[in-house]
């Protein structure tokens, strides 16, 4: 008996641990769901634009991993989670943010994605609004969904738009230094 609790508590100690985490005036949940797989949160920041908080962002993984190349070369399951803390982000704003992320996470060779480029830029038609929630999330032979606000805005097929799509937070340009380090849990 004695012996089952040690081996119990070994197990407990090495199975991996997720939390809600509070960034900013928001709490990010410590899992979200990617179809039938539970992500657990790897890590979260806020993206400020000058001294601006504009969202608090969280990236979910099925793992723990502080390797940005290895997450974005996965295919795994995987969300990035943004909870706007800024009222009034337009969708203009949205789309040249997206556009700008694009080019740096591809090297500016963005002619090979442009038609899922321009399908992504669509689904964001309406102004973000303080407490909205976008997630985009990825599942293997399906693609990356987008909902806002928890509805489905559409979903893009293919493993070359789901590493741009994290490139914009995860790449060697990402659009937020500090971000991109708290996504990955350091």
């Amino acid at each position: 008996m004695k012996r089952l609790i040690v081996i119990t508590l070994a197990l407990l100690m090495m199975t991996p641990v997720a939390y809600a985490k509070q960034i900013g005036s928001v709490t990010l949940p410590d899992s979200l769901m990617a179809g039938k797989d539970k992500l657990l949160l790897n890590g979260a920041g806020l993206r400020k634009k000058l001294f601006i908080k504009v969202y608090a962002g969280g990236l979910y993984l099925k793992q723990k991993e502080t390797d940005p190349l290895k997450i974005m070369a996965t295919d795994e399951p995987m969300a990035i989670r943004m909870h706007f803390i800024y009222n009034g982000v337009s969708s203009k704003k949205l789309i040249d943010g997206w556009n700008k992320g694009f080019k740096n996470g591809t090297g500016g060779n963005i002619e090979p994605i442009k038609p899922e480029i321009n399908q992504f830029n669509a689904f964001f038609t309406d102004e973000a609004k303080k407490n909205d929630i976008y997630d985009i999330i990825y599942i293997p032979g399906q693609g990356i969904s987008v909902y806002i606000k928890g509805k489905l805005k559409g979903t893009i097929p293919g493993p070359a738009f789901k590493k741009a799509v994290f490139s914009i937070w995860l790449g060697d340009k990402p659009a937020d230094k500090k971000l991109k380090k708290g996504m990955l849990g350091k």
